[in-house]
């Protein structure tokens, strides 16, 4: 979950080859599937910095291909054993302070989750990043010293999506996701993603560091780190469960 993890992130379809003969499309795919995997689970630490203040939030993630997720805040103390569930398209919070069970309805899927410069949204991804998007592959740049391909992502008309445009730049080694720009519906640049510090999580080499940063807000950013991450472990569906959020730890 790196936007996500939690974040991983939103993008689909252009037929237009470049270097090795990856369409802009296949390219993506490769990114998103290598940050996700067909299950993973580890431990992050999301730290959200303000012009006057900071705090930072450990958590426990479990996710299972693009329908499952489940995420157990496990500091700091006043958050502590709050719980996400994702399932499909439906998004539930278990607060055990007050003892109750809370469906986040679409109305709030914008809102900021935890405080941070993520979304709930973000979280349940209800735009499909091979699906929604048309891909265009406008060739390669060099980010921070290192080759990308580089790609311009614009929803189809009636694709269920937050962003106008965005702008994503890959790894030519790796696939890894680089740096992402996201645009508006009047495509004024809103957040910038940048990933850092490649490093090896369970069987691959994937970014640990994801740094968001609002354009209009300075001193403003989210920096989320994975702390472990294995891959592919076998998992059920009924893991991600009501049931399960009361008892996970």
């Amino acid at each position: 979950m790196s936007r996500f993890i939690i974040i991983l992130f939103l993008f689909p379809l252009v037929s237009l080859s470049y270097g090795q003969g990856l369409t802009a499309k296949e390219i993506i795919q490769k990114a998103d599937e290598k940050n996700r995997g067909l299950s993973s689970q580890g431990e992050m630490q999301m730290s959200i910095i303000r012009t006057d203040w900071s705090r930072t939030v450990n958590l426990k993630v479990w996710s299972k291909g693009t329908d499952y997720s489940l995420i157990l805040i496990t500091a700091p103390a006043k958050e502590k054993g709050q719980v996400f569930l994702k399932r499909k398209n439906e998004m539930w919070n278990w607060v055990p302070s007050i003892d109750k069970m809370i469906k986040i309805p679409p109305s709030m899927m914008l809102q900021s989750w935890m405080g941070s410069d993520f979304t709930n949204d973000d979280l349940v991804k209800q735009s499909s990043i091979v699906t929604d998007y048309k891909h265009t592959l406008l060739g390669k740049e060099t980010i921070r010293e290192v080759e990308c391909y580089k790609i311009e992502l614009i929803p189809f008309p009636d694709a269920p999506v937050v962003w106008g445009k965005i702008m994503s730049w890959i790894t030519v080694d790796g696939y890894n996701q680089w740096k992402a720009d996201y645009y508006d519906e009047d495509m004024e640049l809103v957040n910038i993603e940048n990933a850092y510090a490649v490093k090896r999580m369970g069987d691959r080499d994937i970014p640990t560091r994801m740094e968001v940063i609002p354009v209009n807000k300075k001193g403003q950013k989210t920096v989320l780190e994975i702390i472990a991450m294995t891959f592919n472990k076998p998992i059920s569906e009924d893991y991600f469960s009501q049931q399960n959020m009361k008892k996970i730890k």
